[in-house]
């Protein structure tokens, strides 16, 4: 086959998690129930915030806008998944890749951002508590989501810059259930030796720094819960970040995963079955992990609700 610009290339064939027609119908309905869990609950931890003047605070503020973020995240792919599913149809436009490289990227660039912003809000209300007020302040806390939004837009065009260099062969099969830039990179005919060095370039810049300052933040906390005398004293300190720390754990944690596992596995349906894990998964569970584990949230959601009633 002879390559052709990537201009010319129509569309892209997304093969999915599986080829098997009996279990569509099964993973139809999966993916659905997990696409309306996330969208309500996210949308429910922004309604809950938004109502209740208790939760206007900084912490509570970046929540929110992960929620938004988490939203748009599993809205970038689960829905294209579930049309193909219904449709039996397997084919991505061209402009629809890139749109789903530029908007998986400009997400999940912002909820690694955004964990590293409440992070930082941790670190000053545990270490700095009696100047936390003045230090979080709504303008820094604005600034901040300006900031983390404006460099994954920078994330988002270093991505569509290098896949629209790319030249591709007709008739492209993607092993997966979206536009995944190391698999376009796979499926590519011209040498992609240089792209897959800028890509992880990109990964250790937008996933590695944030992570590094997350970890920062938390050895700081650390340090400071075991100055704390008392035993009662460390449980709160430690209990104001719990959900936190949960919610990076799983995050990074199977996102790590999942790229460590593609160098092992040599089956690229399997390492696009892992991905589901941090892309549908995660975003599902935050809002049951800040609302279960964090008592103002419960309350106010109580509230509302009654109020509702």
């Amino acid at each position: 086959m002879e390559p052709q610009n990537l201009t010319g290339v129509s569309e892209f064939f997304l093969l999915g998690l599986s080829e098997d027609p009996e279990l569509l119908p099964f993973l139809f309905g999966l993916f659905l129930t997990m696409y309306l869990i996330t969208v309500l609950g996210n949308l429910l931890i922004i309604l809950v915030v938004g109502s209740d003047s208790h939760l206007h605070t900084a912490m509570y503020f970046f929540l929110s806008n992960l929620s938004l973020a988490d939203i748009g995240f599993t809205s970038t792919t689960i829905p294209k998944m579930l049309v193909n599913i219904q449709t039996r149809r397997k084919s991505i436009t061209y402009v629809g890749c890139l749109i789903q490289v530029s908007f998986f990227s400009v997400f999940g660039c912002l909820d690694s951002l955004l964990l590293t912003a409440m992070a930082y809000d941790r670190f000053v209300a545990i270490c700095h508590p009696l100047h936390y007020t003045v230090i979080m302040n709504p303008r820094l806390c604005g600034l901040l989501v300006l900031v983390s939004f404006a460099i994954s837009l920078l994330d988002s065009q270093l991505h569509i810059s290098m896949v629209s260099q790319l030249t591709f062969c007709k008739n492209v099969e993607i092993p997966h259930f979206f536009c995944d830039p190391p698999q376009l990179l796979n499926l590519a005919c011209s040498d992609t030796s240089t792209d897959t060095i800028l890509l992880y370039c990109i990964g250790a810049i937008f996933g590695g720094v944030p992570a590094s300052g997350i970890l920062f933040s938390y050895m700081r906390i650390g340090s400071s819960i075991l100055k704390v005398p008392s035993s009662g004293g460390k449980y709160k300190a430690f209990s104001t970040c719990g959900s936190h720390l949960s919610v990076v754990c799983l995050f990074y944690g199977t996102g790590i995963g999942v790229y460590l596992s593609s160098a092992v596995l040599s089956s690229s349906r399997k390492g696009a079955v892992a991905t589901v894990m941090y892309t549908v998964v995660t975003p599902m569970l935050n809002p049951f992990i800040y609302s279960l584990r964090n008592t103002d949230i419960t309350r106010a959601l109580w509230r509302l609700l009654g109020r509702t009633i």
